[in-house]
């Protein structure tokens, strides 16, 4: 394609690229700030509820104070109206009373050997009434007839009386019940009046929340519903109380103490108010109820408080998705226009463009015929004018190009010592200055120290942010590290890639450990690349001449072994050479030689672990697991020779030695069950250093094992995905659709992010152990657990459970509906005679 047709569409890409970017950026923030928005709106609604609750809360007590004490006035009179004696009382002189002070019923409470009961009252219903059941308000008669102050705190306490708390009438919802109860001695009985009334009721609906939550609803646009929850009652069997024959709630156990609930969702709503009053934090979600999209924020209110509560403000979330919409198409309708403009603009500034580029270039070909001093006629001041001067100037430049050569030599002289990235002195030249030093330090009984430093997960950086910002992140770090080195006994190189040795004449070996830590701790400082915030880290291993020896290229040797030491154990440190280091290599080449004996021989072994249904109590499959017992090591743990096969490469046969073993020996236990097992076989982060062909791989030994894909499933880590992300997912898809299921093993432990678990290709998540063995018998620190459980839930994902050992954390994951488990509370894993013995005794098969 020619120049005159590629600016176009490159400028036109480019800036259609910036339109969208910018339309992007301001959705999010304009999502952002409506989120905002409502946030600060809750706050508001809230604050003004929560001021009318309060105010409720203290006027209904105080009218329910007047109302007691009002009573007390009553049970006076009746005291000087009636005779000392309840055998000289009777109900007509009660009924009278009653209706002459205006109060409901008098009732004559006296005391029996074992009970306290109604002998007299003006109400049918409570003559004989017992009272032995009724709680507290048994506990206060006796302390009135003891002529004891009453120490009930619910309810008014007065002088020789006690009024019980107010509670909604049994016999008519619609009104209050307020009981009085005055003893002084002179009686042989406690006296009861009681007011039935509405009062209370009518203060909190005429000066209660209400009117300001309808109102709320009336004035906002999208507010839908206000509700204050009860949260000590919400979501939990009604607390009907039987008093009299008549069943009523108390005003104070209520669930819903103000305001409606139409958008029902009690069981979602309850979880979140509990945590709302345990945390003290707002707790918000977005969900479909009734047929519209709502964002329902629960506030906790209250504190500390005896009686706290949580006010929910449910907000009609379509509205703000509209509002959205509609800001999107605009800028997206503006983008195109703004393209097309741009498209035209380009075309006539190409053509202005190459039309002189054009005579230039056929001039230019006569010069590169030998045609030298041919000048150029172009009347322009820009750039192409400039171009058509130098092309003029060109022929006499040749000659000065003689005197350039001799400058390049030199430079290539520069180039071949130096490193052409950073311009630091390259591995030739260390190897010069290295012999050199040593020779010098020989004649003075000096030391030569070497420090071989390795850049941590810079491999991630490369295939993350692309190799020309990691090219830049190696030129940061080469700077940090020379700022810390003197220019006097110090000589720092880069030895190619992500390594640097830097080289120590006559310094001791705690001051090279001290700046080697410097360098470390400096290389670990976060840097910024293009607006990205990079953090990596540094191993560094340290080597003496001639303490460790007085052969220069063990000398090198021994940095590099002490370095390596320093990654094994997590990075970001500094290891000096010691011969425990070189044993501990030693030790391994003696693992891998065993293990690839092994491996040929056959001399593995493939135990299975159990998957159970701990719900329907059935195995539902096995993890192939692998076990080494050798001749001359005894038994050595997974985790060791594992390492070492991934190490060497001997990972990718031990692999396929345990693949054909278990798909073939479960495809044969398989043939005679009512419901066959499905495999789980772990597969190790180095397979997927080459995607495709361990795809092909696993289904051609599927075939030849004759197991259908459906009953196979591939397990793996977290740190999977770290690497060659994009092939991984492919290959992970692709054996997806053949009908293999994809397990998260170990997961919480690793690195995967929500972003990743929404686009991977996978079907389950396995708990860690470690979460497992957390949980305590009254379930603490189960938090991590449940969690993960909910994520999956949400995300649509099986789960199952490892290092099941004890009863409460099989019963705590039946509670949370994570049913699929293993671990040694049902079977260790068993070699296959066992596993068979273990299938007939719980009669599986």
């Amino acid at each position: 394609m020619s120049i005159k047709k590629k600016l176009p569409l490159i400028f036109t890409s480019l800036v259609l690229c910036i339109l969208i970017a910018n339309s992007t950026i301001h959705y999010i923030r304009s999502k952002n700030a409506l989120l905002e928005h409502n946030e600060k709106e809750v706050a508001l609604i809230t604050k003004e509820i929560a001021y009318q609750v309060e105010n409720t809360k203290e006027a209904s007590l105080y009218v329910e104070n007047i109302i007691g004490r009002e009573l007390r006035t009553a049970a006076l009179a009746i005291k000087k109206s009636l005779p000392p004696n309840h055998e000289d009382v009777t109900n007509e002189q009660l009924r009278t009373l009653a209706d002459e002070l205006m109060i409901a019923h008098i009732t004559l409470l006296a005391q029996t050997e074992d009970d306290i009961v109604g002998v007299k009252s003006s109400d049918p219903h409570e003559l004989n009434m017992s009272t032995k059941n009724w709680g507290y308000w048994y506990e206060a008669f006796q302390q009135l007839f003891a002529l004891k102050p009453v120490t009930v705190s619910e309810g008014l306490v007065l002088p020789h009386y006690w009024s019980g708390p107010i509670e909604v009438a049994a016999s008519n919802p619609n009104h209050i019940d307020k009981w009085g109860y005055y003893y002084d001695g002179t009686t042989n009985y406690i006296i009861d009046p009681y007011l039935r009334d509405s009062q209370v009721l009518e203060y909190e609906q005429q000066f209660g929340p209400g009117e300001v939550m309808d109102g709320f609803k009336g004035e906002l646009e999208g507010v839908l519903e206000l509700t204050v929850f009860n949260p000590k009652y919400f979501g939990q069997e009604k607390r009907v109380i039987n008093k009299n024959g008549e069943n009523f709630i108390r005003i104070a156990d209520q669930p819903i103490w103000y305001g409606t609930y139409q958008y029902n969702n009690e069981q979602v709503d309850k979880k979140l108010i509990q945590k709302a009053i345990k945390t003290g934090e707002t707790q918000t979600y977005i969900e479909k109820l009734n047929n519209k999209n709502i964002q329902k924020s629960l506030v906790p209110m209250g504190g500390n408080t005896e009686e706290p509560y949580v006010i929910g403000l449910t907000y009609d979330y379509s509205l703000t998705e509209e509002q959205l919409k509609d800001e999107l198409l605009k800028h997206l309708l503006f983008s195109f226009l703004f393209s097309l403009i741009v498209l035209g603009a380009s075309f006539v500034f190409s053509r202005s463009i190459t039309k002189p580029i054009g005579y230039i270039v056929e001039q230019v070909n006569e010069i590169a015929a030998g045609k030298f001093g041919v000048n150029l006629v172009l009347n322009r001041k820009d750039e192409l004018g400039h171009l058509a001067q130098n092309v003029n100037a060109l022929s006499n430049s040749l000659q000065a190009y003689v005197a350039d050569l001799k400058r390049s030599r030199e430079v290539i002289k520069f180039q071949a010592y130096h490193d052409p990235l950073t311009d630091l002195p390259n591995r030739r030249y260390f190897q010069e200055k290295l012999n050199e030093k040593i020779d010098s330090v020989k004649k003075t009984d000096g030391t030569v120290g070497v420090l071989f430093l390795d850049i941590d997960r810079f491999k991630g950086v490369n295939d993350s942010l692309g190799h020309a910002r990691g090219d830049q992140l190696i030129q940061l770090i080469s700077k940090r590290i020379n700022d810390f080195l003197s220019a006097e006994n110090s000589i720092l190189t880069r030895q190619g890639g992500d390594e640097f040795v830097i080289l120590l004449c006559n310094v001791e070996l705690a001051e090279m450990k001290r700046i080697a830590e410097n360098i470390v701790a400096a290389i670990k400082q976060p840097y910024f690349i293009d607006g990205n915030e990079v953090n990596i880290g540094a191993s560094c291993g340290i080597s003496l001449y001639p303490e460790h020896t007085e052969d220069r290229e063990t000398l090198m040797t021994c940095a590099d072994v002490a370095m390596y030491a320093a990654k094994k154990q997590g990075g970001n440190q500094v290891i000096i050479y010691n011969e425990e280091i070189n044993k501990v290599n030693k030790e391994k080449l003696v693992i891998e030689a065993r293990l690839r004996k092994a491996i040929e021989q056959g001399g593995i072994d493939v135990y299975y672990q159990p998957k159970i249904n701990a719900r329907e109590n059935v195995i539902t499959g096995v993890e192939a697991l692998l076990r080494w017992t050798d001749k001359e090591l005894g038994f050595v743990s997974p985790e060791v020779f594992i390492s070492v096969a991934e190490e060497t490469g001997l990972i990718h046969s031990l692999w396929e030695f345990a693949m054909n073993q278990a798909c073939s020996q479960v495809r044969e236990w398989n043939t005679n069950r009512l419901h066959p097992l499905h495999l789980a076989v772990n597969f190790s982060a180095k397979q997927f250093l080459d995607p495709a062909s361990m795809v092909q791989r696993v289904k051609n030994i599927l075939s030849d094992c004759q197991l259908a894909p459906e009953y196979f499933e591939i397990e793996i880590t977290e740190s999977t995905l770290l690497y060659n992300l994009e092939e991984t997912i492919e290959a992970l898809r692709e054996m997806q659709e053949y009908g293999v299921t994809i397990s998260i093993d170990d997961f919480g432990t690793g690195y995967s992010s929500l972003t990743y678990l929404k686009t991977l290709p996978i079907d389950c998540l396995k708990i860690d152990r470690s979460f497992i063995q957390d949980i305590t018998e009254d379930y603490h620190q189960s938090e991590i657990a449940e969690t993960i459980i909910n994520l999956a839930r949400s995300l649509k994902l099986k789960v199952i459970a490892e290092g099941v050992e004890e009863e409460y954390q099989k019963e705590f994951l039946m509670k949370n509906e994570c049913d699929h488990m293993q671990g040694y509370l049902f079977s260790k894993p068993l070699c296959k005679t066992d596993l068979e013995t273990y299938l007939r005794q719980n009669d599986l098969t």
